[in-house]
C-alpha cells in the first residue's frame, strides 16, 4: 500500500500539478490528480510554491482548509467511484449529480460524508463504517429530493 509521509504528499500533489502545467506526460495517478487541482483554482497557488507548502499548516480551528487533504479526498472519492466502493457509492454520486446539476458539487457532498465518517471511526477509535458513510449519503439525497 503507497503510504507517503506528509511531506511526500505534497511535494508530488506539486510535482504533478507542475508537469501539468508544462504540458509533460503525466501518468493515470497524475492525469487524476492534475483533473481534480484544476478544478480548484484557489488551491494551485500552494501548488505552485512547493517549500511554502511544505512549511504551511492549515488549522480548522481558524476556519483554514487544508488544500493538501482536500485534494487527496477527491482522489479517494474517485478511487471509490472506479471501484464502486463502498458498494453503491457510484449510485448515490450519479443521483447526486442528477440533483445538482454538477460532478463536482456532488463530489463535494460525498467529501462531506467522507469526512464525517473519518471523524466518526478517530472519535470512537474504530475503523471507518461504510454504513456511516452510505447512511450519511443517503441523508443528503432525501434533503435533494425535499428540496424540489
Amino acid at each position: 500500500m503507497f503510504k507517503p509521509e506528509r511531506d511526500d504528499a505534497r511535494r508530488y500533489f506539486c510535482e504533478t500539478w507542475k508537469k501539468a502545467r508544462a504540458g509533460l506526460p503525466l501518468d493515470g495517478m497524475e492525469s487524476m490528480i492534475a483533473t481534480i487541482i484544476q478544478a480548484h483554482p484557489e488551491y494551485q497557488p500552494w501548488l505552485e510554491n512547493t517549500e511554502k507548502s511544505l512549511m504551511e499548516e492549515w488549522l480548522p480551528e481558524n476556519g483554514e482548509t487544508n488544500p493538501f487533504l482536500h485534494l487527496s479526498m477527491h482522489l479517494a472519492i474517485e478511487e471509490q467511484l472506479a471501484i464502486n466502493q463502498p458498494k453503491g457509492i457510484r449510485s448515490y454520486y450519479e443521483k447526486l449529480a442528477t440533483q445538482l446539476g454538477d460532478e463536482h458539487r456532488a463530489q463535494h457532498e460525498i467529501l462531506d460524508c467522507l469526512a464525517e465518517m473519518l471523524w466518526q471511526s478517530q472519535r470512537n477509535q474504530a475503523p471507518p463504517d461504510a454504513e456511516i458513510y452510505l447512511a450519511c449519503l443517503e441523508k443528503k439525497l432525501g434533503k435533494l429530493q425535499n428540496y424540489r
